[in-house]
């Protein structure tokens, strides 16, 4: 008979278990071995990385409470598009004109944002349209002032909605739509600087 073969070592259960962490990492391979040799440490359990456990780390079950305050962002984006459309046509001067049209297309830029966070979070697209009430008549001062409102509430807005979410990439995402706004409220008070001089 040949000489009997040597159990592994402490070191050799520990490499076993840095690779069998890897591969499966819920499983325990060795309990027969912890229970007999209580004093081998083996490596602690890494935790499961975002993502690992099938279910998405970014815009996943954690923005699904978030659906409604998306589509409602999303018809107000949808809205204001439309709004700065006909804005364009009333504005008196050729920079107003250039400025309404910019802000339809950020608008509408922000809709197909909001529209592509729904499609991730759920799959599926959110059907819209949006109709707006005839426009009151106003003096071009008073649309950009009450436009402005309009924008400095959006921008607050998506920063309260960035806040209360739990979603890091819907953060990120309403974070950015929320700058964007506070931009669009500067563009238009510099608009309405002019117009008031």
């Amino acid at each position: 008979m040949g000489e009997p073969q040597q159990l592994p070592s402490e070191a050799d259960y520990r490499r076993y278990d840095r690779i069998w962490r890897r591969v499966s990492p819920g499983l325990d391979p060795y309990p027969e071995v912890r229970a007999a040799q209580p004093d081998i440490t083996m490596e602690p359990q890494l935790p499961v990385a975002p993502g690992a456990n099938g279910e998405s780390c970014c815009l996943g079950a954690a923005a699904q409470s978030e659906l409604e305050i998306i589509r409602a962002f999303l018809r107000g984006e949808l809205a204001d598009a439309q709004t700065y459309r006909a804005f364009a046509a009333l504005a008196p001067t050729p920079e107003g004109r250039q400025a309404m049209r910019r802000l339809a297309s950020d608008e509408a830029a922000h809709a197909k944002t909001l529209q592509s966070v729904h499609f991730l979070i759920t799959g599926g697209t959110y059907p819209v349209t949006v109709v707006l009430p005839p426009q009151p008549r106003l003096l071009w001062r008073d649309r950009l002032r009450a436009r402005w409102h309009e924008e400095a509430c959006g921008g607050a807005n998506y920063a309260a909605a960035a806040e209360r979410t739990t979603d890091v990439c819907l953060k990120r995402i309403l974070e950015k739509l929320s700058a964007d706004e506070y931009r669009h409220a500067e563009l238009l008070r510099g608009l309405l600087e002019k117009a008031l001089a």
